[in-house]
């Protein structure tokens, strides 16, 4: 029972806010790039622009990132219980780890880009949204037993 009252909801928001950075930096580092190439874009077409990638991402790089979150803050948890000591640290890794697993194993695999926010300095970004959800994870579960 642990489980659904306690970390499932604490996954959950976590997901929900790197999932929500990862759209984010993706949205505004493809507004950035047209803007590099004489785009003008406006404040409201930005904010446009980030809420339509937010919804349609969701369905798939958001699932992408959950199944990734998932095994890697499992791995966590079991490594954890070793290294305690570094607890929000390892969260912290372990959400960049799944972000550059995902990127780099698709890259790889397809020789695509599962977003176009991932190429070149927003790949880092990418990483940066996976960090921030393993912070928030580890934040969250702090007082439940994992």
């Amino acid at each position: 029972m642990s489980f659904l009252t306690r970390i499932l909801p604490s996954f959950l928001v976590s997901w929900l806010f790197t999932f929500t950075l990862a759209s984010l930096f993706h949205s505004q580092y493809v507004v950035n790039q047209l803007v590099n190439v004489g785009v003008v874009v406006g404040f409201s077409d930005r904010v446009s622009l980030t809420l339509d990638d937010w919804l349609g991402l969701l369905p798939t790089y958001g699932a992408i990132i959950a199944i990734a979150l998932a095994i890697a803050f499992l791995v966590t948890v079991q490594l954890n219980k070793k290294v305690k000591k570094y607890r929000t640290q390892l969260f912290v890794i372990a959400g960049i780890v799944a972000f550059a697993m995902v990127l780099i194993a698709i890259k790889s695999i397809m020789n695509i880009h599962i977003i176009a926010g991932a190429r070149g300095w927003g790949f880092y970004t990418q990483l940066l949204a996976g960090a921030a959800g393993g912070y928030v994870f580890s934040r969250l579960t702090k007082t439940n037993i994992i």
